[in-house]
């Protein structure tokens, strides 16, 4: 499939979805959530696909922001509309997947591109990155989960600090309070990412899928019943007996 606003490209078990509007900033409107949101689609049905990662166009930025001209107008129908449509085809989407999507952060990430990066399994950033949820400077609030995800991750008290003043974060302090997982040079990024992907993509996918349920449910009362149920299951699974019977003939499993 031909896109206009993203670029796909695979390799080795994992696939890169890079967000490509770099005259915007590769600012976010409804078309690049659409293809994004089709790519996603597309790889979670293609068993040669392992591991996905998200990422922008050039060393500036990751995503700017959401594409303000593009919502300037709306009213409060048009706008909560537009923020459901958005959880539901693509941050939610992303949050849900059963294959790992990993969100290398070049550059700006604000607005809802730090909520694309957050609704990410895991957030590797390069030096310059910059990361923030500006909304409140437009009289808003982010509208796509930047409220509900931040806590879970650097806690209230940080979430409350960073979406009230508006500040930008800077790379090395994101990963201090928890916000991305490491920092590397913008000329290293991609390649760091890739290796974690290739490492992730090695290991059993049907494993991954269900930890990936039961980690997203780990804040619920429902999280623990589902790790249990989720850990028996596996036990009927072809991942698991190959898993354990090349730990027994000291060989790497092949999943």
């Amino acid at each position: 499939m031909n896109y206009e606003n993203i670029l796909l490209q695979s390799e080795e078990k994992i696939s890169i979805i890079t967000i490509n509007r770099p005259e915007s900033l590769n600012a976010l409107n409804a078309k690049t959530i659409q293809e994004i949101s089709t790519a996603l689609d597309q790889l979670n049905s293609d068993s040669s696909c392992r591991a996905i990662i998200i990422t922008g166009s050039g060393e500036k930025s990751f995503v700017a922001g959401a594409d303000i001209k593009e919502f300037s107008d709306f009213g409060q129908e048009k706008a909560e509309e537009q923020a459901r449509n958005g959880h539901n085809s693509l941050f939610n989407k992303i949050e849900s997947l059963s294959k790992p999507v990993i969100a290398a952060v070049n550059g700006f990430a604000l607005g809802g591109g730090l909520e694309l990066a957050m609704a990410c399994h895991i957030r590797y950033a390069s030096e310059n990155a910059k990361l923030g949820l500006p909304e409140v400077t437009l009289g808003l609030i982010p509208g796509y989960g930047g409220t509900q995800r931040l806590p879970k991750l650097v806690g209230k008290g940080l979430a409350n600090e960073i979406i009230f003043s508006a500040k930008m974060i800077l790379a090395q302090r994101a990963k201090e309070i928890g916000l991305v997982n490491e920092v590397f040079p913008i000329e290293e990024l991609l390649t760091k990412t890739k290796e974690l992907a290739k490492t992730i993509a090695n290991n059993s996918p049907m494993a991954i899928s269900k930890a990936i349920l039961a980690v997203n449910l780990s804040d619920t009362d429902k999280g623990f019943e589902t790790e249990i149920k989720s850990f028996g299951e596996l036990f009927d699974m072809d991942d698991k007996k190959e898993g354990v019977s090349a730990f027994m003939e000291k060989r790497k499993p092949t999943f």
